[in-house]
């Protein structure tokens, strides 16, 4: 990257030097700028075209929300992001900022946002002539003996400049200079030590006092210049001068010494006796700040410290100790301090840019934060190192030097963790070592990542049928995992048909509380159970589901009374059981089959003897309906025996049904027919089944009649039993189907009726066949029938003749015309 760095220069071989310096360093160091101004420019100057120089469009640095990020409280220079320049935005001062520092620079961060760039920039503040040499008094006031030895050195006061460089102090001049020259001797810490130089006799007698003018010249443009005048007194001879034991001290001491601690003694020796033997000792005026620090005792020349010593603020100092006798001799010896660093600054943390909230889909590398961190000491007390708390899924890294990032280093769930506290550390390598931590929170945003959960993959409700439509039947949850829109569920049914029915004709479901409803009455006998689909939907973009299953099982009511199947009761005709006297106790008379439609208890059928002619004679099985005789029959019980049966369930409350069962106690027909033809006239019918029975009876006549006229014309020569025939006219036939027996184990009487059609009254070969088994037991009986008993044993005996084919046919053809279908 090529970089156009504006350097105020001053012609001068070292500022050239420095220049060629810096830009050597800038080449080799990439995301980094340096510029050099002079100090006490105006606000608003120009300093450096940082866009250009950094590579970066104007754009960029005003969508970025550059700014400038500085360590300490002050920011002297602004960025001004329209035009992507850098100008002075407070008065520079290089004196306050570097004291005698050189080269002076201060350095800041230009940070950029989405996505975080950061640049350093070192702008060097170069110095200007705009101090004068300044002595610490206006005045020095000398005593000399008057047979002080040629060569005898008087210190005197240095000025102080506190512009640097070229424009720092360069020369010293001593004038008048007829009795002394002046000395000038560098010290290592670029301090000069000023010394006046007897070179010619004083004699009081002659001159008792003399002014000189010490002139201190820097070497700025223009040059500027102080002064201070000296006043010499002579003194009466004083032959010994004293001594400093070393020329030079030298000492070491912590920083942060308490003040009192003792540094280092210096002593010096004055072969004199008396007044003039006496030495003490004193530091010439120096700078302020030294003489803060530093205090010599005036009788044992022990130094002292007097202020906070600060390994950050200066390494070493160098004090000369002036050794004085009463004579106005003097020496000088050097003393130098070595100040040795203590680990005594923590550490700082400070956030450069920080992000509050991640999204949970960012990848493993996305940066959250950018903080720098600084330790004022040096070396190992100011090495640092930087860490984070190791059960997050973050890691730091560092950038530039002092610079570290926060990134996260594996992919977020919310889910799990909504949010993560962060604990920075650094700590230095000091002994012991010192450290500091700042705390930050992390909150990871949600993306729609979890689809809603049901409680239960299938759900199971049962519902009593005949229930309310709009009946809340039961409710089903979903969870998501997901925060706010994302979370917000709502409920749906997946169409289908059941028996033919569409779901949504049965059930509905809430869609915001998942509540479903009947939307009609549900009937057991017509569906028993059915199941349908309910999908959770989430609100996110784009929405995510889940489906659960939902069996509603209807629950049976006893709804439905027992439906009795068998005896069938008819009103055209009446059935009857036949009972042998000889019947034995126990004897099988009938079996009453009923059925329920309900199912369960509900459907657990009892049957009782509610009313009988004879309660005696009779029982009724609890469980299976079978009708039998529970003692011996005799011949004083009566023909006609009328039972009533109820049949109940068992469910809640019971559900009946009642059928009436005749029995006849004979051992023949005529004794049932002289009986049961009073209990037929006995029965009120409606009207409308009056008229379908004399109409039947009608169509049955005629039908007779007809048959009887077809056998009279074609068997003329049997006329005594066609005789027989054409006066009976009684419609009484006994007929029973196959004796009943529950094979099938269903509880339904099987009615078997074999016959078939006759067709002509001279067709031989379609005979109607029918089985006579069954015929002592039931009698079927017309209630229209004006027939006599004795016309029926005519009957019977025609009928058992063996040699008679034409009169089994026409027997069953009457039969067949007469039994009810």
């Amino acid at each position: 990257m090529a970089l156009y760095l504006p350097f105020v220069l001053f012609g001068s071989r070292r500022q050239a030097l420095v220049l060629i310096l810096c830009l050597i360093e800038l080449s080799a160091v990439a995301g980094q700028a340096r510029y050099s101004i002079p100090e006490e420019q105006a606000e608003g100057s120009f300093v450096g075209n940082i866009a250009r120089d950094l590579g970066l469009d104007v754009a960029r640095l005003i969508s970025g929300k550059a700014r400038i990020i500085t360590k300490g409280g002050r920011q002297y220079v602004d960025l001004n992001k329209d035009k992507g320049i850098l100008v002075i935005k407070e008065r520079i001062d290089r004196e306050e900022l570097c004291g005698k520092t050189t080269p002076c620079s201060f350095s800041f961060e230009v940070i950029l946002e989405n996505p975080i760039q950061l640049y350093r920039v070192t702008v060097e503040v170069t110095d200007i002539n705009d101090n004068s040499p300044l002595f610490p008094k206006d005045e020095i006031n000398l005593n000399i003996v008057e047979n002080a030895a040629l060569g005898t050195r008087f210190s005197l006061l240095s000025a102080d400049d506190s512009d640097v460089g070229v424009n720092d102090i360069q020369k010293y001049t001593l004038k008048p200079s007829d009795h002394f020259k002046l000395e000038v001797q560098n010290q290592p810490d670029g301090g000069r030590f000023v010394e006046m130089v007897l070179q010619n006799p004083l004699d009081r007698e002659k001159e008792e006092t003399h002014s000189l003018v010490l002139i201190a010249s820097d070497g700025g443009e223009p040059r500027r210049s102080g002064t201070v005048h000296i006043h010499i007194t002579v003194l009466d001879a004083n032959d010994n001068s004293p001594v400093c034991s070393q020329a030079v001290y030298k000492a070491d001491i912590k920083e942060n010494s308490p003040e009192g601690t003792v540094i280092t003694t210096v002593s010096a020796n004055d072969p004199d006796k008396g007044h003039y033997g006496e030495v003490t000792y004193s530091i010439p005026p120096v700078a302020k700040e030294t003489k803060q620090l530093f205090e010599v005792n005036v009788q044992t020349g022990e130094i002292k410290v007097a202020g906070k010593l600060d390994f950050e603020k200066s390494k070493t100092y160098q004090l000369n100790v002036q050794a004085s006798d009463h004579g106005g001799y003097s020496d000088t010896c050097k003393v130098i301090i070595q100040i040795t660093d203590e680990n005594d600054n923590v550490p700082t943390i400070q956030l450069m840019s920080f992000s509050n909230s991640i999204s949970e889909d960012s990848p493993p590398g996305t940066t959250i934060a950018v903080l720098n961190v600084d330790d004022e000491d040096f070396d190992g007390n100011g090495a640092v190192k930087c860490s984070i708390n190791s059960d997050v899924p973050f890691k730091i890294e560092s950038s530039l030097t002092g610079y570290y990032t926060i990134v996260t280093e594996d992919y977020l769930d919310r889910e799990s963790i909504p949010e993560y506290n962060l604990t920075i550390t650094v700590s230095d390598q000091g002994s012991p070592p010192l450290s500091s931590s700042k705390n930050i929170n992390v909150k990871v945003s949600d993306v729609n990542d979890s689809p809603p959960k049901f409680d239960h993959s299938e759900y199971a409700k049962t519902v009593a049928e005949n229930n309310s439509p709009g009946l809340s039947v039961f409710t089903v949850s979903a969870n998501d995992a997901d925060w706010g829109q994302n979370a917000r569920v709502s409920y749906f049914l997946q169409e289908r048909d059941i028996n033919g029915l569409a779901v949504s004709s049965l059930v509905s479901v809430n869609s915001d509380t998942g509540v479903i409803h009947a939307v009609r009455s549900f009937d057991y006998e017509q569906i028993k159970w059915f199941e349908f689909n309910v999908t959770a939907r989430d609100a996110g973009s784009p929405p995510l589901s889940s489906v659960a299953t939902v069996k509603i099982i209807v629950q049976d009511q006893n709804d439905n009374p027992p439906q009795v199947l068998y005896p069938v009761q008819t009103g055209g005709s009446l059935v009857a059981e036949m009972v042998p006297r000889s019947a034995e106790v126990g004897y099988l008379v009938t079996k009453v089959v009923a059925v329920d439609v309900d199912s369960g208890q509900n459907a657990w059928l009892s049957y009782k003897l509610q009313k009988a002619t004879d309660r005696a004679l009779f029982e009724v099985g609890l469980q299976n309906g079978e009708i039998r005789t529970i003692r011996q029959v005799t011949d004083k019980d009566a023909v006609k025996q009328r039972l009533t049966v109820i049949v109940e369930d068992n469910g809640q409350p019971s559900r009946s049904a009642t059928v009436i069962v005749n029995v006849a106690v004979a051992d023949s027909f005529p004794e049932v027919l002289s009986e049961f033809t009073e209990l037929t006239h006995d029965k009120e019918y409606n009207d409308n089944l009056t008229f379908y029975l004399v109409l039947a009876l009608a169509v049955v006549s005629f039908l007779f009649i007809t048959c009887l006229v077809v056998i009279i014309s074609v068997k003329i020569y049997r006329w005594r039993q066609s005789r027989i025939l054409y006066h009976s006219n009684l419609p009484v036939i006994p007929y029973y189907p196959p004796r009943y027996s529950d094979t099938l184990g269903t509880g339904t009487l099987p009615h078997v009726y074999n016959y078939e059609v006759c067709r002509t009254t001279d067709s031989r070969k379609s005979d109607c066949k029918f089985d006579r088994t069954g015929s002592q037991n039931v009698l079927i009986i017309d209630p229209s029938s004006t027939g006599t008993m004795q016309r029926i044993q005519s009957e019977k005996s025609i009928l058992d003749e063996p040699d008679s084919p034409l009169e089994d046919r026409t027997h069953a053809c009457l039969t067949c015309l007469l039994i009810p279908s």
